[in-house]
């Protein structure tokens, strides 16, 4: 932002069930959480054109979210005007003609003017997700049979953790990727585990710097085998190693999974570290 510039970048903060959405991307025809939250502030800035989102994690259909981040760039005049005649700030007003106008899946818990140099998808360091499984050994809670998957068979959640952790680091994630044109597949694993919650549902963490299309989902599906104690616990990483799909990897349902949060680093770090994540990484 410079002085005079008719325009101002918005980070959102934002939570949605993404049971009711074809995922996050706009598509036409289709209900997605980018279609109906540009539509939503669109509406509230009286914009005369659609307003454009990036997100930080572009979400499949069925995936939840409970600490996603956007960023819109506004027109500031219409930006400053949301208060009205009140004295709130215009980001606590956003938050609330937004919830107005919002179907009940998708809450915009914040927004404020973005820091210098922010951009949601290349400023972030890392995104964690969290997948949850209830096999026969937990509790199955009806009113989590949305964000949760029912697997039919006892698994080994020490297996599965030790499974997942041989597969952190700096790797070419292409066996648990949907490849695309000119998108590179190395990406660094910091974290995954598996540990059971208090009612004995697998909740299974998975921490990197960025995902590539279906990489989450597949490396569940890598570690439940383990689990199942049809492979062995280092399969997983023998999968990673060959760096082409296996067909015994599953991609498993999305309902599972939620995009728990989005981390960045300090304000001063934000445009060196945009640039770095638009580099094409290789081993």
């Amino acid at each position: 932002m410079t002085a005079g510039d008719p325009t101002l970048r918005v980070r959102l903060d934002l939570a949605y069930d993404g049971t009711g959405f074809a995922g996050w991307a706009a598509q036409p025809g289709l209900r997605t959480v980018e279609g109906v939250l540009g539509e939503a502030l669109t509406t509230v800035l009286r914009a005369p054109d659609p307003v454009r989102l990036t997100v930080a994690g572009r979400t499949d259909a069925g995936v939840h979210a409970r600490g996603q981040v956007a960023h819109a760039d506004v027109d500031a005049e219409a930006w400053a005007a949301l208060p009205g005649r009140s004295d709130r700030a215009p980001q606590d007003a956003a938050v609330t003609r937004l919830a107005g106008v919002l179907p009940p899946d998708v809450v915009v818990r914040r927004t404020a003017p973005a820091p210098e140099g922010f951009d949601a998808r290349f400023s972030a360091t890392s995104r964690r997700y969290a997948y949850r499984l209830a096999d026969p050994d937990s509790l199955h809670d009806p009113l989590r049979r949305l964000d949760t998957v029912r697997h039919r068979r006892a698994l080994d959640v020490a297996a599965m953790d030790e499974a997942a952790r041989a597969l952190l680091g700096l790797h070419d994630f292409a066996a648990f990727c949907r490849r695309r044109e000119g998108a590179t597949t190395v990406r660094t694993l910091l974290t995954y585990g598996w540990a059971r919650d208090d009612d004995g549902v697998l909740v299974g963490t998975v921490v990197a710097d960025a995902f590539c299309h279906s990489m989450v989902r597949a490396l569940v599906g890598a570690v439940v085998p383990v689990g199942e104690g049809r492979r062995p616990t280092g399969w997983p990483a023998r999968v990673l190693g060959a760096r082409v799909r296996d067909t015994g990897v599953v991609v498993m349902p999305p309902h599972g999974l939620s995009l728990e949060e989005v981390v960045y680093p300090p304000d001063g770090d934000l445009a060196a570290r945009a640039r770095e994540a638009r580099a094409v990484r290789t081993l």
